[in-house]
């Protein structure tokens, strides 16, 4: 092949290149990368960043692993966003440590990062979106301390060794238990790994050991949904109170029928919405503030049908489609 023709091969080559580049770079894409994909707060979340990027004109890329104690394929996740050039990324670390070295790198390449409903241990991310969680684990405690009248036996189900969110809920409602209810003893706990089936035995077992158990409370909706299980299955309805966390079809069907005595409930789809807006206001070069606390909601039998929380338990999941 002569000179001219190389010449003319390279220049060819080099446009299809800066042409390929123009066009990644005519939207803006931003992957969402939540703990897991099965759960409904997860696709509560999906619905609101959904929507956002509905809003903002900008793709939505949604990747997240198939379980929540998956750390290894969450990285992979991430790792894979920061080398494709995503414009931002919104992450929920399954682990407050492990998605650390992954965190800084996006920082390091200029990737902005939001992290929302979990906690991780560094500073190196543009906005935190999350739930008071302590807050909300101490709003639990006190319901089921009303329930109790101040005294009697409690058990929980933890969710994951691990996730941050989750152990802060765990330890409000361990403190508040403490200092507000001290004649309430906490007598067995178990993590479920975020599984229902496992949230299913833990609360059996805590059941066998402790016939006479007051009172069990679930940090998570897998943990909620297997507790009630346990409870159906044993005929404990009503006489073990039960103050679970986060909201399902199966969880609202076990708070009509008296399984549930009182639920935690966070928003997840303003955490979606406003994790993509943080971003995007990154992105345009503002600065969002670095925690955005979301509020969590006490909800009972008796207000789940008024307006204001049947909006919030109920939220129109297609406005981000």
């Amino acid at each position: 092949m002569n000179a001219p023709r190389i010449t003319l091969v390279l220049l060819a080559a080099m446009a299809g290149v800066i042409s390929t580049a123009c066009n990644r770079s005519e939207g803006t894409r931003i992957v969402v990368i939540p703990k897991a994909t099965a759960h409904v707060f997860w696709q509560t979340v999906h619905a609101g960043a959904s929507a956002a990027g509905k809003e903002s004109g900008v793709e939505i890329e949604w990747l997240g692993p198939a379980a929540e104690t998956d750390f290894a394929r969450q990285i992979e996740i991430v790792d894979s966003a920061i080398t494709s050039r995503a414009d931002g990324i919104v992450l929920a670390p399954t682990e407050a440590t492990s998605l650390v070295g992954v965190a800084e790198r996006a920082a390091r390449e200029g990737v902005p990062l939001v992290v929302f409903d979990s906690g991780i241990d560094t500073e190196d991310y543009v906005s935190f979106v999350a739930t008071n969680n302590y807050e909300a684990g101490a709003k639990a405690a006190r319901e089921l301390g009303a329930l109790l009248t101040g005294t009697g036996t409690v058990a929980m189900v933890k969710n994951v060794a691990g996730s941050s969110s989750t152990m802060q809920r765990e330890k409000g409602f361990e403190d508040t238990l403490a200092t507000e209810f001290p004649q309430i003893e906490k007598v067995a706990e178990q993590y479920c790994s975020s599984d229902v089936a496992k949230a299913l035995a833990a609360a059996e077992n805590i059941l066998t050991a402790h016939p006479d158990l007051d009172a069990l409370f679930a940090s998570a909706e897998p943990a909620t949904v297997g507790v009630g299980r346990a409870l159906r299955g044993r005929n404990l309805t009503g006489k073990v109170k039960f103050v679970g966390f986060d909201f399902s079809e199966a969880i609202e069907e076990d708070l009509r029928a008296g399984v549930i005595d009182a639920l935690i409930v966070q928003d997840p789809f303003n955490i979606g919405y406003q994790a993509v807006k943080a971003v995007l206001a990154k992105i345009a070069g503002e600065t969002p503030a670095k925690r955005i606390d979301t509020p969590a909601t006490v909800v009972t039998g008796e207000n789940v049908d008024t307006p204001e929380i049947d909006r919030l338990v109920h939220p129109d999941l297609t406005r981000g489609g």
